[in-house]
């Protein structure tokens, strides 16, 4: 071995230790900001309105392609973010519980029915719902939990959904996996339906 690696050798063990005596102390002092990204995180995947919708734009982000592939899936979030942040200071917005429900509908039938509407207006379209959605989120932050942290993680959380729209819609590039999608959007919308009911009724 040599100098640098057997240096690197002794010094590992102590740093090693260093961390994990001061990770006890970290994760006190911090508990109710880890609470809240945590928290975050976990908010997006706790309504099957709330995931359907995220999961369509990725898949109509795929069956777009390029820009659209990654301009949805990033147009979502940061709208989303903005709406969390109207949500976290208490402004009022009326009708949230149906708009999320409508995003699932609209964006099923976008996906089931392959729609190509210019870029500018898929991305209007994402960002109108990504509101509602957002907005949801950001007035149900627990108390005594940091509002920062809460909205980075329903954000990651968001951004990993749409991923995983995305990587499912992958399969468009085949006539089968075409006719799978379509098939899913039409799921998705008819699951909108549902919860646009419920929130009417």
């Amino acid at each position: 071995m040599n100098d640098s690696g057997s240096k690197l050798a002794y010094r590992l063990p102590a740093l090693l230790m260093l961390v994990l005596l001061a990770m006890p102390a970290w994760a006190h002092e911090q508990a109710g900001q880890a609470a809240g990204f945590v928290t975050g995180l976990l908010h997006p995947v706790s309504g099957l309105d709330h995931v359907l919708a995220m999961v369509a734009v990725g898949l109509w982000g795929a069956q777009l392609g390029a820009p659209a592939i990654w301009l949805l899936p990033v147009t979502f979030p940061l709208v989303m973010a903005c709406g969390g942040f109207l949500g976290l200071l208490g402004v009022p917005l009326p009708g949230v519980e149906a708009g999320i429900a409508a995003s699932a509908v609209l964006l099923g039938a976008m996906v089931a029915t392959e729609a190509r509407p210019t870029l500018w207006l898929a991305a209007l379209l994402v960002a109108f719902f990504a509101v509602f959605h957002g907005h949801a989120h950001g007035t149900e932050l627990p108390a005594g939990q940091s509002g920062l942290l809460y909205s980075v993680g329903f954000v990651v959380a968001t951004g990993c959904l749409h991923a995983t729209g995305v990587a499912i819609g992958l399969i468009h590039r085949w006539g089968s996996g075409r006719m799978a999608l379509r098939a899913a959007g039409a799921a998705v919308s008819a699951a909108g339906l549902y919860f646009l009911w419920r929130a009417l009724a």
